[in-house]
């Protein structure tokens, strides 16, 4: 073999063990991969870095000549290479459901590895299948693809495994297993045929890490969508857990009316009823309202709440810009902290400011208060707190929410809405 192929053999070995190094890495720290995935892709890292080393030490004992590292280091690397074909039915069966020990497909794979290590540890002791000379090269013997027989019947059982299973599995499993197999395999074929690089081991390398890489990118569209889930039922539960005392405030506030302002009392009920329709429409929406909406929905609050502390109460709005939609219940939540936290009777009245405005890349809505401390806006408190919404906002559109303190007291939130 020439010496340019056995450094291109080095160099891949040494890339592919350090991106397994990676790929280990990310599978002990990629918290929301199942468990048992994560078990599956640490052990399957680890025999690749074994694989990989092995490669790297074969490759260079060669290079250099030391026949007495060339030996061991080929040995390790054919065990090790043939351990992730095991590994990957058992990963299969696992998916769909199905116990390793009773299925026909593993039983068979697991004689074959039996007879490949056979084999395998017999090579240690003839030259009819490989030998390595007393000038430290590797040569092929007469019988040398008999010992490749039984990793590609593991492979082809494998194929043959996952295209009964098809059905079962997600289009992204099935793909990501399908290259892990077929890569390795075609190298293994060529192999038989050319005596030079070592195309298994780079088929092998490629296959897994191909392989990852498709079920990571799978685990971590699962991990965001379950994330999505898991705060839209939170939130949804948050907004039906209204708090008592502002409806027994709004209650209150109708039944003293009823004597002294019947117009007004009204006006009251028609507002709390509005309030409470888009507080549970919101409920079960999955998509973006248009600001309108969403502002419909404040503004109904508020006249509640100027109902109940009269001119203690000042709302100012300032929206050039409308024409935009955000997701639901995210600015009624905003306004409604900055009242409960900035109404002081002891201060001058509130006044809270709603402001809009057109950015390049978005839209831009400002709630601005004169009494609200800065960390009294902050905390989850009853009802729908702040980090809900600022979840909701990143889930459902990528937006921002950012709260600072305002100039002369009081707090300012700005909620950033992305253009679609």
């Amino acid at each position: 073999m020439p010496e340019w192929g056995l450094l291109v053999d080095f160099s891949v070995g040494v890339a592919g063990m350090v991106l397994s190094i990676l790929g280990l890495i990310l599978s002990i720290s990629f918290r929301p991969m199942v468990r048992w995935m994560r078990y599956y892709f640490i052990s399957c890292f680890i025999i690749l870095i074994v694989y990989t080393l092995s490669v790297a030490i074969g490759n260079f004992a060669q290079i250099y000549h030391y026949p007495f590292l060339l030996k061991p280091g080929i040995f390790m690397e054919s065990l090790s290479s043939s351990l992730l074909m095991p590994l990957l039915t058992a990963y299969m069966l696992q998916l769909v459901g199905k116990k390793r020990w009773k299925n026909p497909l593993f039983i068979a794979v697991m004689t074959l590895w039996a007879v490949y290590f056979v084999l395998l540890v017999y090579t240690q002791f003839t030259t009819v299948i490989y030998s390595i000379g007393a000038d430290g090269i590797y040569r092929r013997g007469p019988l040398y693809p008999l010992l490749l027989i039984p990793p590609a019947a593991i492979m082809l059982l494998n194929l043959l495994g996952l295209l009964q299973m098809r059905e079962k599995l997600t289009r992204r499993q099935f793909y990501a297993m399908f290259v892990y197999l077929a890569a390795p395999l075609a190298g293994m074929i060529l192999q038989i045929f050319y005596y030079g690089l070592l195309l298994v081991a780079y088929g092998t390398i490629a296959g897994a890490l191909a392989m990852f890489v498709f079920i990571l990118s799978e685990q971590m569209n699962t991990s965001i969508r379950q994330a999505r889930e898991n705060a839209e039922k939170e939130f949804d539960l948050k907004v039906l857990q209204m708090r008592p005392h502002f409806i027994y405030n709004a209650m209150t506030s109708i039944y003293y009316l009823v004597d002294t302002d019947p117009q007004a009392a009204k006006e009251t009920i028609r507002d709390f009823s509005q309030y409470l329709h888009r507080n549970f429409s919101a409920v079960v929406k999955t998509e973006q309202v248009p600001f309108e909406e969403e502002l419909a929905h404040t503004r109904a609050y508020l006249a509640i709440e100027q109902v109940r502390f009269g001119d203690r109460l000042k709302v100012v709005y300032d929206m050039p810009h409308t024409v935009f939609c955000l997701p639901p219940l995210t600015l009624e939540p905003i306004v409604e902290n900055a009242v409960k936290h900035g109404m002081d009777p002891d201060c001058e009245p509130l006044c809270i400011l709603i402001r809009t405005r057109a950015t390049d890349d978005g839209s831009e809505i400002t709630i601005e208060n004169n009494g609200a401390d800065l960390k009294a806006m902050e905390p989850d408190s009853d009802g729908v707190g702040l980090s809900s919404v600022r979840k909701r906002l990143e889930l459902m559109c990528g937006g921002t929410l950012r709260i600072r303190p305002r100039e002369g007291g009081g707090a300012v939130a700005t909620m950033w809405i992305p253009d679609k």
